[in-house]
């Protein structure tokens, strides 16, 4: 399995954040993040969308540390201060990458990570679209289950096959529903 930590810009997005935790569901990553980056993208969604409350996104963060007990990484502060990226603020994300030893940080901000910089802590960082194909390459079949379970999963709204691939394609993950519009049966 491999592992990766979630930066706030995956996160924010519902129907994001949903793919790649029931992806993690599955077992095809192990994933990391930190009460930090759950602030983060907590912060921006209720800036972003008075009709969401704090206590529904602090549910949602709960939740998703209790499926995923080794997922809230801590102590990671100390490595902080010695990291250098184009902005500073995003220092903690790679000192959790660190700290855990992951091989991906997913990131809609690839330009904040440089690859230059995550080389030498064997890190690379990727896009969304290219974090979910790297796992259709490893596992076809297991993405293609966990994506009918998510959409499935799905209930308020529900959605058809093409309106759930609409939604995805919204999220910046093109190429991954030109796959999933290979294997509509599928899912």
């Amino acid at each position: 399995m491999i592992s990766a930590v979630f930066d706030a810009c995956v996160l924010y997005s519902a129907a994001l954040r949903g793919l790649l935790l029931r992806l993690a569901s599955a077992g095809l990553v192990h994933p990391f993040w930190s009460e930090e980056i759950q602030n983060e993208w907590t912060r921006s969604l209720l800036r972003n969308r008075p009709d969401i409350t704090w206590e529904s996104l602090e549910q949602t963060c709960r939740k998703m540390d209790a499926h995923f007990p080794h997922g809230l990484v801590r102590g990671y502060e100390s490595i902080i201060p010695a990291l250098q990226l184009p902005d500073s603020d995003d220092r903690h994300v790679l000192a959790v990458a660190i700290q855990t030893k992951a091989e991906y940080i997913v990131t809609s901000d690839l330009n904040h990570f440089p690859n230059t910089i995550l080389q030498s802590y064997n890190i690379e960082a990727l896009s969304p679209d290219d974090f979910i194909l790297r796992l259709i390459q490893k596992e076809p079949n297991r993405v293609l289950r966990a994506v009918r379970n998510h959409r499935s999963g799905l209930t308020r709204p529900s959605q058809t096959v093409d309106e759930y691939l609409a939604t995805l394609e919204k999220q910046g993950l093109s190429n991954t529903v030109a796959f999933l519009r290979e294997h509509k049966t599928a899912i």
